[in-house]
This record gives C-alpha cells, sequence and structure tokens, in this order.
C-alpha cells in the first residue's frame, strides 16, 4: 500500500485526507466528542493565513468544537520547562530548535513574539532521516523486504541511533570493537514473512549526522543545524541575542536522538569563540580604556598653553 502524507515541510497540502487524519484522532485515539472539549492546536511558524483559516473552518462547522486555539509551536516550546522553575526564571525569550517529521525551524523568540524575518528552516527533518538510514540499510543488508525498509529504517531510529561527537573516531570504534557497537534488531514475524534480525552498525550514528552534514542526504543544502543557529540569532535585533544564545530548547520528535543537545552546544561555543576571536584580530585586539587623573583646575589651562606654543605645529610657519 502506497503511504501519503497530509503535511508536507511542516504545510498542510491535502485537505481531505488532513480532515480524515483529524476524524481518527479525535474519535479513535482520544475517543472524544469533539461538542464537548475546547481543542488547542499548534502550528509552524509562517504559517499561511489560508491554513490556519481552513483549519478553523473544519473544526466549527465539521467538528462542531465550542472554541479553539491555534498557537505558534515555538513559544508553547519556550513555556514547556515553567512548571520545573520559579516565576523569576520564567521567560518567553529564546531561540527555538524545531525538528519534527518533515522539517525543521529555527526561530528566534523574544518576549513572547515570534521575529518572523529572522526564521529559518532547514529541509532535513525525521523522514529524512528515516530514509537515510533506509538507503544505507539496502547498500548493505540484503533479507529486508523491500515492502518492509521503511518501517525497519524508522525502528532503527527510534531505538538505536544516536549523535556521535566525531565522525572518524565513531567508524574506527565499530571496526576495533564490532561485537561492543553493533546491535542485532529482531523484526517480528507478519502474515507473509517470517521473523529475522538486522544488525546495526554505522546507521547508529549516521543518521543524525546529516544534521550537521546535510549534504549526505541534499547536495544543494550544506549549511550545518550550528551555523543556522548562528545565522538566525546573529540576524536578530542586537539587543536580544544574550538572550536567544542563553535560552536555546530543542523541540519535536526528531530532537530527541541521546547526545544532540551536547553536541549543538560544542559546536555553538566553537563558533561563537572563533567569531570573537576574529573579532579582535580585525579591531587590533580587546579595546583598552584609560583614565587620565586631571592636574589641578588653576593649573591645567596654563599647562595646555604652553605645550601648544611649544609644538610643531603652532610654529610652523
Amino acid at each position: 500500500m502506497l503511504e501519503t502524507w497530509p503535511i508536507r515541510h511542516g504545510i498542510i497540502e491535502d485537505w481531505d485526507l488532513m480532515q480524515r487524519f483529524m476524524e481518527q484522532v479525535i474519535y479513535k485515539v482520544l475517543r472524544a466528542e469533539p461538542e464537548d472539549h475546547y481543542f488547542l492546536l499548534t502550528e509552524p511558524p509562517l504559517n499561511p493565513p489560508e491554513n490556519r483559516e481552513y483549519t478553523a473552518e473544519i473544526m466549527f462547522e465539521t467538528f462542531n468544537v465550542p472554541g479553539l486555539y491555534i498557537a505558534v509551536q515555538a513559544v508553547l516550546a519556550l513555556a514547556a520547562p515553567w512548571s520545573s522553575c520559579s516565576k523569576e526564571e520564567r521567560v518567553l525569550t529564546g531561540t527555538v530548535v524545531d525538528s519534527g517529521d518533515g522539517v525543521t525551524h529555527v526561530i528566534p523568540v523574544v518576549e513572547g513574539y515570534v521575529v518572523g524575518s529572522c526564521i529559518k528552516h532547514i529541509p532535513i527533518a525525521g523522514r529524512d532521516i528515516t530514509t537515510f538510514i533506509q538507503y544505507l540499510l539496502r547498500e548493505r543488508e540484503t533479507n529486508i523486504p523491500p515492502e518492509m525498509s521503511m518501517e525497519v529504517a524508522k525502528q532503527i531510529k527510534e531505538r538505536y541511533s544516536y549523535v556521535c561527537p566525531d565522525l572518524p573516531k565513531e567508524f574506527a570504534k565499530y571496526d576495533s570493537q564490532p561485537d561492543k557497537w553493533i546491535r542485532p534488531h529482531v523484526v517480528p514475524k507478519t502474515a507473509k514473512y517470517p521473523e529475522f534480525t538486522v544488525d546495526v552498525g554505522y546507521e547508529r550514528f549516521l543518521g543524525p549526522e546529516i544534521f550537521f552534514q546535510p549534504e549526505f542526504v541534499n547536495p544543494d543544502f550544506t549549511t550545518s543545524l550550528s551555523d543556522v543557529i548562528e545565522e538566525v540569532i546573529q540576524s536578530s535585533p542586537i539587543d536580544a541575542r544574550r538572550g536567544l544564545y542563553g535560552n536555546i530548547v530543542l523541540s519535536g520528535g526528531s530532537s530527541m536522538f541521546k547526545h544532540l543537545s551536547r553536541r549543538l552546544q560544542r559546536d555553538m561555543k566553537q563558533i561563537v569563540d572563533n567569531r570573537l576571536r576574529i573579532a579582535e584580530e580585525i579591531t587590533g585586539g580587546r579595546i583598552k580604556v584609560r583614565f587620565i587623573r586631571p592636574l589641578p583646575h588653576l593649573h591645567i589651562l596654563l599647562i595646555n598653553k604652553a605645550l601648544l606654543f611649544g609644538s610643531e605645529r603652532f610654529n610652523r610657519p
């Protein structure tokens, strides 16, 4: 059966399919009567106004909901840690890296307002990682049925994948101790196929690596996630940049890879330190501030006059 998605790269493309999906979620998953509940929906940044209007039309006219609020995902992501911090620590300024199945957005939020002109999106997300793992498995494994390859790749991504700190060293680890790092993944039997096992090796770290080396899957896009975050913050208002650097929040299912935040923090620190070093070299080092204690007021004018009269400029013919 051919799989289709109503949403592609964060934007709804098939409204009929989307409405059927909403019906499944409300009636079969939530098991709720929409007429009895208020609904909170989230939308990606820069969502076209027509999409929001059509979503509201479906919710009110098809499902007869009594109330609806559509919020921007990034603002809610910043508010997520509030339950574990004091009121003084609750801020709505920060940079949100929202990575889902179809698209990854980097969104600056200042005092609860999205800086729309500075948003950037990356055409790399969960589905691309799954497809890349599927490709790697197809190149190496021969016992995976073609119609099951996507599902097997998704299972491997969700169970075994992580972000490595250094790609060459990670390859060396697997080559030197394969028994320690290669994981056997058991695929249960189905009505059509018996149970089989897939060895999961390089795929564990190569999948999420496309966040940092997107040219692996998209030759037209070569900017790493760390560089995009830096570009977004540097294009934001200068008085908000300290807060944007100090509160970078990861959200979305594709941000849950182990060690992703650690790798991003290391790369961001290197980028910022390098930029400050270059700025110091261009300006001749850090600016030195020196105060000169003034002479008593009665004598300072006389001394200044004497220096002026004795200077070459004053005596020049």
